[in-house]
């Protein structure tokens, strides 16, 4: 039995730019090992295993897997594998998709090819730097805090953004999931940018990180005054975000496009 595969750059109108993730569409769930093994075997920043719960197919179980580890929660390889079910006819063209994930129900929804997520916002609290996560950082940050286990990085300028050089074996050591920098940014068209460093869960730095945004959406709505912004992330694949806070939910929107097709032959 061969299991379909698809590579997606997510967060991205232009192929090989945005974030890569492969989708695995998937009859039956799946061994843990064996999705581990095809995660590796990909070596992109994400894989999803995506497995029908209803008929119609609108509902779905999914999983995200990093090289080395399940994630919680995903923002590009949901938006690919929403992509996916869509262009592949696994769901009907203007039906809504139900992910039951680790992180809860994700609705996901689509007009004109812009696809729509609904993720849970997370605060992000104030928080001294130790003197390991100081060495890290360029002098004078804006601010430094935490929402859940990841740390969240204002600095001064684009440039300084840029311009940061990463020592992954340190961000591995300080911080175990996500290293987040962000900025205001320099273009009108962006109200902010970022830098996602995950060393820690075997992404030395994330191209686009949509749950990233789960908590940058609550730091700049409340910094800026606003609900609804645009956000670049400045990796070098670069990736662009729109977004809009409400509550406890967060709605990230971005585009998909396929990149290649085939079929996993070891199952």
């Amino acid at each position: 039995m061969s299991v379909p595969i698809f590579h997606v750059d997510a967060f991205t109108q232009q192929a090989f730019r945005g974030n890569p993730a492969a989708v695995c569409l998937l009859v039956q769930p799946a061994t843990d090992v064996w999705m581990q093994a095809v995660a590796a075997e990909m070596n992109l920043s994400e894989t999803a295993f995506v497995v029908p719960i209803s008929a119609d197919g609108t509902e779905f179980q999914l999983r995200w897997f990093t090289p080395t580890a399940e994630i919680d929660l995903c923002g590009h390889a949901t938006l690919a594998t929403a992509h996916i079910l869509w262009t592949q006819g696994v769901t009907p063209k203007y039906a809504t998709i139900l992910f039951q994930t680790r992180s809860g129900q994700l609705a996901v929804t689509h007009e004109q090819g812009l696809i729509t997520m609904d993720f849970p916002a997370r605060k992000v609290e104030a928080c001294q730097a130790t003197p390991a996560l100081r060495s890290l950082l360029p002098d004078n940050p804006v601010f430094v805090g935490k929402s859940a286990d990841n740390f969240v990085i204002e600095l001064k300028s684009e440039d300084l953004l840029t311009r940061y050089k990463a020592d992954f074996q340190a961000i591995k050591a300080v911080a175990p999931h996500l290293l987040i920098l962000t900025c205001r940014s320099d273009k009108s068209e962006y109200d902010f940018s970022s830098r996602v460093f995950a060393p820690g869960v075997g992404i030395n730095e994330d191209p686009v990180t949509g749950s990233a945004h789960c908590a940058l959406v609550t730091y700049w709505g409340e910094k800026l005054g606003r609900n609804r912004l645009s956000a670049f992330q400045a990796s070098e694949r670069g990736g662009h975000l729109q977004l809009e806070w409400r509550g406890e939910r967060v709605f990230i929107s971005g585009y998909c496009v396929t990149v290649s097709q085939g079929s996993l032959l070891t199952v």
